[in-house]
């Protein structure tokens, strides 16, 4: 176990254990609910609990939180001869989740989702400390459909997800959205500026995630190409693995190849349309900006859920869902090309995506977190400076 400070220090009575991570769409999560409760409840201390092998170990450091990071393992599902190492992970893990409760003595466990979060919902839920569960996906993840039944709440980030889940006798639902942060203030006309895009000028922001879409970047280089993009301009963002290889096609201001786009809110506040993978998190600001998409599945993600998240955006009305194997220049091309040929479909696109927003999802979910926390005298949720 390891942690940014060994001992609490801070003098707060009540804590929250955020255990979430492995990948970006649990850590991310578990950051903007601990965010919020940090500064809303001054007397409740979030502490996030990862994995040693997740992205978290690296993040965590510069974030303001405490937190630990247990030895948990993956389950592998198609790589299944990997589970073989579980046996010698578990005295570890055990040891280091004793280690966290004692020291912690939390009041209430919020689960946000991934391998790491399983061992600690599972331990409080053995211990008798009332468990919180917060869920992207429209297919429920492993950790939410074991233990959901246990919870005493459950937080959808899609309503889709409620079917799939066996809920207990005393466990609360709610839909509350995915927590992001929130649409900025900027307007159009001054994001345009930024990227030297005229007011008028059709314009799809294509990305990846963080870490690229090699897949993606391979079509967007074929449509162009051939070319394709008349009339179109694209704010590409490669991801840093690819933007060496797709560089060539920098040519602003009708086409910006980009590494990485941090924040995102720089490129969903100029873009007409977007193009990208179908992660909770990404349907989530989809949403919270309005904006009709083209969603791309990443093919290996956990029991497909991405499918799913953009099959629900497509019977929403809010996106067009196509397939990895579809896809090449001219599908995409042609996607894009109908996008930008038909704005009475785009527009009533963007209603739909806007009706599914919850861009206040994270207020929603620590109002319902601290009521959990109101039988041991608690202080409730404080008006945002």
């Amino acid at each position: 176990m390891s942690g940014s400070s060994g001992a609490r220090t801070d003098g707060r009575e009540r804590r929250v254990l955020i255990a979430g991570g492995g990948t970006g769409g649990h850590l991310m999560p578990a950051l903007a609910i601990a965010a919020l409760l940090r500064e809303q409840a001054p007397d409740v201390e979030p502490v996030l609990v990862g994995a040693r092998r997740g992205i978290e170990a690296e993040l965590l450091q510069r974030r303001p939180f405490r937190y630990h990071l247990l030895p948990a393992q993956p389950i592998y599902r198609r790589q299944w001869w990997k589970n073989a190492r579980w046996p010698l992970v578990l005295p570890g893990l055990w040891r280091g989740l004793r280690a966290v409760f004692a020291l912690e003595r939390p009041a209430v466990v919020l689960g946000t989702g991934g391998y790491a979060s399983a061992p600690v919902v599972w331990w409080a839920l053995r211990s008798g400390v009332p468990v919180a569960i917060q869920e992207q996906n429209a297919f429920p993840g492993l950790v939410t459909r074991r233990f959901a039944a246990g919870a005493r709440h459950v937080y959808l980030g899609l309503p889709e997800a409620e079917r799939h889940l066996r809920l207990g006798s005393h466990t609360e639902l709610f839909v509350t959205g995915n927590p992001i942060a929130p649409p900025t203030p900027e307007d159009r006309p001054a994001a345009r500026r930024r990227w030297g895009i005229g007011d008028d000028e059709f314009t799809v922001l294509v990305t990846g995630g963080s870490q690229g879409a090699h897949a993606i970047n391979q079509a967007v280089s074929a449509w162009l190409d051939a070319r394709g993009a008349a009339g179109v301009t694209l704010l590409w963002v490669t991801g840093r693995a690819g933007w060496d290889r797709f560089k060539r096609y920098h040519a602003p201001p009708r086409v910006q190849v980009i590494d990485f786009l941090d924040p995102m809110g720089h490129g969903y506040a100029a873009a007409d349309a977007v193009v990208s993978r179908a992660g909770a998190l990404t349907v989530a600001e989809l949403c919270a900006w309005g904006l009709p998409s083209v969603l791309i599945p990443l093919p290996s993600a956990a029991a497909d859920h991405q499918a799913r998240n953009a099959a629900a955006m497509e019977q929403a009305g809010a996106a067009w869902h196509l397939n990895q194997e579809r896809l090449d220049g001219k599908s995409l091309g042609a996607a894009i090309e109908r996008l930008q040929s038909q704005p009475e479909t785009r527009q009533a696109m963007g209603r739909a995506a806007c009706e599914r927003g919850r861009p206040d999802a994270a207020v929603e979910i620590v109002s319902h977190l601290l009521t959990l926390l109101e039988p041991v005298g608690v202080s409730q949720l404080t008006e945002p400076s």
